[in-house]
């Protein structure tokens, strides 16, 4: 692929349908599987994921490297795992299923595995929350998670960290949503808001791509709950929405990091900040803008404030994934292509081929 197309633009050329300021997206790489999350170290790396929802991923973190390229990491080992051979290799060694990955300000990467390859069992031993030193590219500390924090039906998705690295938060997209926070110092884990209305699903939201409802060939529908996360930029809130919902929630922190507080008191202290429609990942910039995934709608949006505004929107875009945010600035956005797996639509290739694009403008 020539520069000249790696750099095409992909805004709508309908300038009414567009935010008072153009953006454009420009393609970084793309993927012969489906990839979910993408993080940018603080030297310019970038890592992603694929998570093993569909197929058996032969690689599941991965190493962007200069022209396309990925490397296993944060080596082969790491990502042996196969379904087929799930008998024969530690759950908490590999990687199961990964679903999310996050770099901090210290140079370490994050990775964050549910351990529940099509989204359904749990693999006994592999929830997990992987510290990894990107200089070493060494795992440095395995936080697991048991079925208190994992049981069957859950799906870690997300994660964010407090200012003062001590504390993880994480959403539970799973049956019953919910989130856990993680003493990162302890290495021990709890799970808040369990089934509470702002981690749910909203039943009256049917996610659609390109105005059909999507579905499974057994009626299922999208049901993810608690996915899209983020924290505020003083580290004083954390925000979330459920994808199957519109509502976007917020909680003080300090509630959730005070392990004294009864459930019904972090509950009171939950808010609904406002609408962002169906959406999967989120991302607060320093400015305080929320970067929105509007998964229906071949779009991201941004809200500032009470207000949220489309930022860019192209059919090429089918369903922008997760956010990150490099060092210079520069944001990237992962497209998942959820609507064309297998699960929608029958009789499709097992791998789904994805992108990789970062937002200009």
């Amino acid at each position: 692929m020539s520069k000249e197309q790696n750099e095409r633009s992909l805004s709508q050329p309908d300038e009414a349908a567009q935010a008072p300021a153009r953006a454009r997206l420009v393609e970084v790489a793309r993927f012969e599987h489906q990839v979910t999350g993408v993080t940018a170290a603080r030297d310019g790396r970038i890592f992603v994921n694929f998570p093993r929802w569909t197929e058996d991923a032969p690689v599941s973190v991965a190493e962007l490297l200069p022209g396309g390229g990925l490397r296993a990491y944060p080596d082969e080992r790491w990502n042996a795992w196969r379904n087929s051979l799930k008998d024969q290799m530690s759950p908490a060694e590999h990687w199961v299923c990964v679903q999310s990955v996050v770099a901090d300000h210290e140079g370490h990467l994050w990775v964050l595995d549910p351990a529940a390859p099509a989204q359904e069992r749990v693999v006994s031993g592999g929830p997990k929350l992987v510290k990894i030193d990107t200089t070493s590219d060494r795992a440095v500390q395995t936080i697991a998670f048991d079925e208190s924090v994992a049981p069957q039906g859950s799906y870690l998705n997300d994660v964010r960290f407090s200012l003062d690295r001590r504390h993880a938060f994480i959403t539970d997209s799973g049956a019953q949503g919910a989130l856990v926070v993680v003493d990162l110092r302890a290495g021990t884990a709890r799970r808040v808001l369990d089934g509470h209305p702002s981690t749910q699903t909203e039943k009256d939201v049917q996610i659609k791509a390109d105005g059909q409802v999507l579905r499974r060939p057994d009626g299922r529908g999208v049901e993810f709950s608690a996915d899209g996360i983020a924290l505020s930029p003083d580290g004083e809130w954390l925000y979330w929405q459920a994808i199957k919902g519109r509502t976007l929630y917020r909680v003080p922190t300090r509630v959730l990091v005070d392990g004294a507080q009864a459930p019904d008191a972090v509950a009171a202290q939950v808010q609904r900040v406002g609408e962002n429609g169906p959406a999967d990942g989120l991302l607060i910039d320093p400015q305080g803008r929320m970067y929105i995934s509007a998964v229906e709608e071949h779009a991201i949006k941004v809200r500032e404030g009470d207000q949220v505004r489309v930022l860019v929107r192209d059919p090429q875009l089918v369903w922008p994934d997760t956010f990150a945010m490099g060092p210079q600035g520069e944001v990237y956005v992962t497209d998942s292509h959820i609507p064309d797996m297998q699960w929608f639509k029958p009789g499709q290739p097992i791998a789904v081929p994805t992108a990789l694009y970062r937002i200009e403008g």
